[in-house]
């Protein structure tokens, strides 16, 4: 198999160390892989937490058109995988071309998605509550990361994975996701392209964060004519990229590609 090329992209609060896993199982399919962070981030989750003022303030274009000035230095288009607010981030790539597929996986709503859930309202209040924090960096308690993230799996793996993954996230693309509807078009998506690539839409059924009526509410925005699937993950929740079932996911995520010849 020839190979191709997957950029990873992480969502608000995780680490894009957490993509590592993903990596080394694409990489075993002879994917190359590369996850480069937002703006502001730093090598390691410690170094975030300590440097959280670099993260503080970047909004959803400043972080689009960082990943496509890496995207502009490759021999070729990559595949987009991205998480929750990375999963939207990867539908403005797709939808702009350069991208050659994306993998949306629990993503944030794009421009146009109105509906609101009372969970991801919940998820989200303790940022978007206070437009103060529209300039800052937040961190999650681990009662927020249990509730938004973590409600699917155990009490002692939602600690695991809150002390290895979590970081200081920019609030201003909460911000920016919550006024869309009526302000703003930082992100909007191009989903009438009718020259882009195959997109998979994820959702979970335990979702807070990012509940799957707005994944389908997502697919239904994209035109016809161009492959735009989306898969329910039953009994899984906001941190499936990173809990015990990881694994389904990237698998799913793989055959997908195959399927549709990536």
């Amino acid at each position: 198999m020839k190979s191709k090329t997957i950029l990873f992209i992480h969502g608000l609060w995780m680490h894009t160390s957490s993509w590592q896993q993903w990596m080394d199982f694409f990489n075993e399919h002879s994917y190359k892989t590369l996850n480069p962070g937002w703006p502001g981030d730093s090598l390691t989750v410690a170094e975030c937490r300590a440097n959280s003022k670099e993260i503080a303030n970047r909004g959803v274009e400043e972080i689009v058109e960082s990943y496509a000035k890496i995207i502009a230095t490759l021999p070729e288009p990559p595949i987009a995988i991205g998480h929750s607010f990375g999963g939207l981030i990867a539908q403005i790539l797709l939808g702009r071309g350069l991208v050659r597929a994306c993998i949306a996986i629990n993503p944030a709503p794009m421009k146009g998605v109105w509906q609101l859930p009372i969970s991801a309202i919940k998820a989200s209040l303790h940022v978007i509550g206070n437009p103060f924090n529209v300039n800052k960096a937040n961190s999650l308690t681990y009662k927020q990361f249990r509730y938004g993230f973590a409600n699917a799996v155990s009490e002692n793996e939602a600690k695991e994975l809150y002390d290895r993954w979590t970081i200081p996230a920019p609030c201003r693309p909460l911000f920016q996701a919550a006024t869309a509807s009526f302000a703003g078009i930082q992100t909007k998506v191009n989903t009438q392209n009718k020259s882009r690539g195959p997109l998979l839409i994820t959702g979970g059924e335990k979702d807070h964060q990012a509940p799957t009526i707005l994944g389908i509410a997502s697919v239904k925005k994209y035109n016809t004519t161009v492959i735009s699937d989306f898969k329910l993950f039953e009994g899984r929740g906001h941190s499936l990229i990173v809990d015990n079932g990881w694994k389904e996911i990237a698998e799913y995520s793989f055959t997908w590609l195959k399927k549709n010849g990536l």
